[in-house]
């Protein structure tokens, strides 16, 4: 056992270095636990802070600010969670809820995967202030296959664009219904057709 004190002759503030005079840290070569230790910047205290050997190792309640109420975990290898071992289909096994704020879940070099028996995905913002929105974004391929059925329904607008080709191919049937069907070509942005055009092509000549 070992106890340490965190002092720095500086006076504390916003920017500049914590001083602590009640320090505790318990633990041997292999790993420690300590309490009220200041981080090597000298900006934010730990109210608890389990570390090991490599710095890079480490679990930390941060109690002063910039990081008040920061729970940190870092590890230079796997960090797993398993649970629900005792727990029915039907509950809620793990939980991740922001209050307020985002949720980043990012891999710099890898994959991201989800699986499950059934994934949903909702987003239930005030579509009065621009929100309830899902966005898909890739710099290369977006790719849906091995699926038995494909469905999209939407209650005002299905809008589908391409700036390059888009292909439309049924190996047993294509089905094609609307109460009003209007099909024109680039042409009719030079020059309007018996039902117009003209609008439409310069419409989308812009996507």
């Amino acid at each position: 056992m070992a106890t340490a004190k965190n002092q720095n002759l500086n006076k504390t503030g916003e920017g500049q270095q914590k001083q602590n005079y009640t320090a505790v840290r318990y633990g041997t070569d292999k790993g420690s636990i300590k309490f009220g230790h200041i981080h090597k910047k000298g900006d934010v205290t730990a109210g608890v802070m389990l570390d090991t050997p490599d710095g890079r190792h480490a679990f930390y309640l941060d109690v002063d600010t910039p990081r008040k109420g920061w729970t940190t975990s870092t590890s230079p290898g796997n960090f797993q969670v398993k649970c629900g071992m005792d727990n029915v289909e039907a509950e809620n096994s793990m939980m991740l809820e922001a209050l307020n704020g985002d949720i980043s879940i990012i891999a710099h070099n890898g994959k991201i995967r989800l699986q499950a028996t059934d994934i949903e995905m909702v987003a239930i913002g005030d579509a009065d202030q621009g929100k309830g929105n899902i966005t898909c974004q890739a710099s290369e391929t977006f790719t849906v296959h091995k699926t038995p059925k494909i469905l999209l329904k939407s209650t005002s607008l299905t809008l589908l664009t391409g700036t390059g080709i888009i292909e439309v191919a049924a190996n047993s049937c294509l089905k094609v219904y609307a109460s009003l069907i209007k099909g024109i070509t680039d042409a009719s942005s030079k020059k309007n057709s018996k039902i117009g055009g003209e609008l439409e092509g310069a419409k989308n000549n812009n996507v």
